[in-house]
């Protein structure tokens, strides 16, 4: 008999399966909300498939009177960019600093303790510090996510560099290498698909950050539009635009697989296989 744990689904059954748990969801909560709106019509907390449908066509296919822009639209390129900016950043930033401190020691000595106490330091409780160094425009919010996920990232990329065996490097100092083309050709093709990686396992913390800095001070973003509307409890706004940012998140998680696949095939191949 077979046993369960060498059982491996096929590419129908995988589809299938990964698709039950969301049809639940929505089956799920399609009972609850008719159960509420059956003794309630009026009911503001599970609104209709109906109800929710109308809040999308307002935000998303109707301009708005005042300002004659796509609100949904709007809010998801305002945030996007900000994301985009914030996480660019601090990819950039993770990467020196790791390369840095994993391969020269006199480097690691000051610098990582310094990046170990900032890692730990909540970065939603300096999150008024940030708007009083740097005002309530964009420069604030990109901060937060820099300040929020550069710690982590230099962290994993540093340790990354450790761990690549210490083989390598003795043979490229054999062969003549410099400290800097030992950074180039050894340490950095290997630290690249792992920075990917990081990034993307770094994506829901920079979401947080959005949001949160979005909700306190902006005047557009998909946080600063959820925290708008949660005063009239408008939940069939409120719904969509967190399922928006869930799938904008996915998608972005995908591309940066995508990307890391296509460019170190080696390293998928390496981490498949161990």
């Amino acid at each position: 008999m077979k046993k369960l744990i060498n059982c491996v689904p096929g590419w129908a059954a995988r589809w299938t399966l990964g698709l039950l748990p969301f049809v639940l969801c929505l089956v799920l909560y399609l009972v609850a909300s008719n159960a509420r709106l059956a003794e309630n019509q009026h009911d503001k907390l599970l609104p209709s498939f109906s109800s929710i449908a109308g809040a999308i066509d307002r935000a998303a296919l109707t301009p708005d009177k005042r300002s004659g822009e796509y609100i949904f639209w709007q809010d998801t390129a305002a945030s996007l960019w900000r994301l985009t900016l914030g996480v660019g950043i601090s990819a950039l930033s993770a990467l020196i600093i790791g390369v840095l401190n994993g391969a020269i020691p006199y480097l690691r000595a000051p610098l990582s303790p310094f990046v170990t106490a900032l890692s730990l330091v909540p970065p939603m409780a300096i999150l008024p510090i940030l708007f009083i160094v740097f005002g309530l425009g964009e420069l604030s919010k990109v901060m937060l996510i820099v300040i929020g996920i550069t710690p982590f990232l230099i962290r994993d990329i540093q340790q990354r560099v450790l761990e690549i065996p210490s083989e390598q490097l003795i043979k490229a100092q054999t062969l003549g290498a410099s400290t800097w083309q030992i950074i180039v050709r050894v340490i950095l093709p290997q630290t690249m698909p792992r920075l990917l990686a990081s990034v993307r396992l770094s994506l829901g913390a920079a979401w947080l950050f959005l949001i949160a800095a979005e909700a306190i001070a902006a005047t557009e973003g998909l946080g600063y539009r959820i925290f708008l509307v949660r005063r009239y409890l408008s939940m069939d706004v409120i719904l969509p635009y967190v399922v928006w940012i869930t799938l904008l998140a996915f998608l972005l998680d995908w591309l940066l697989r995508k990307i890391s696949r296509l460019c170190y095939p080696w390293f998928h191949a390496q981490t498949e296989n161990a």
